[in-house]
């Protein structure tokens, strides 16, 4: 089975490839991708990008609940998105809450543990292929926005904590069940 990579994988920051066929062997890595992410539940993953474990494709897949119907990506690419500093930007989960503050903090498979706010835009206008290769060009928007600016920072080797850091935001890692501020 596939393993999921932490940081500092030098994959996690290196941009990814194109597909140029999806064939049987896509399939099953995007099988196995599925199976990598139905196994996380501390917290529970909502997408993993292919360079996660450690493949060098444009591929994503995300599922909005660990019920939902898993969501492939292949070769994506964002065309457009709204201003995510207009009003309140949403945050991606899975999320910590910070004390008793509505802050929404996103979180990484490949950072465990680690935790920090992102403004990211409510809509997205992605284009991108299906697993039978049929394309599409399609608005995204809430939570399903969110996980996949995540993902396509991903495929373009940037991490979370990079876009928190550069939006000078707060870290945290988690101890014990609780938040401590990370000093940078």
């Amino acid at each position: 089975m596939l393993k999921i990579v932490a940081v500092p994988n030098s994959i996690l920051s290196s941009p990814t490839k194109p597909v140029d066929t999806i064939d049987n062997n896509i399939k099953k890595i995007v099988a196995d991708m599925e199976k990598v992410l139905a196994a996380q539940n501390d917290p529970p993953g909502v997408g993993l990008a292919a360079n996660q474990v450690r493949l060098d494709l444009s591929i994503f897949i995300i599922r909005l609940t660990e019920k939902s119907k898993t969501k492939v990506f292949i070769n994506p690419t964002i065309i457009s998105r709204s201003d995510p500093f207009k009003g309140s930007p949403k945050r991606a989960r899975p999320y910590r809450r910070l004390s008793k503050k509505k802050v929404k903090l996103e979180g990484c498979l490949s950072i465990p543990r680690i935790w920090g706010p992102v403004k990211r835009s409510d809509r997205v206008f992605l284009k991108y292929q299906d697993l039978t290769g049929k394309e599409f060009v399609k608005w995204f928007s809430g939570f399903e926005a969110i996980i996949i600016q995540h993902e396509m920072d991903h495929l373009n080797g940037v991490v979370f904590t990079q876009r928190s850091v550069e939006q000078k935001g707060q870290l945290y890692r988690e101890e014990n069940d609780e938040l401590v501020k990370i000093e940078y």
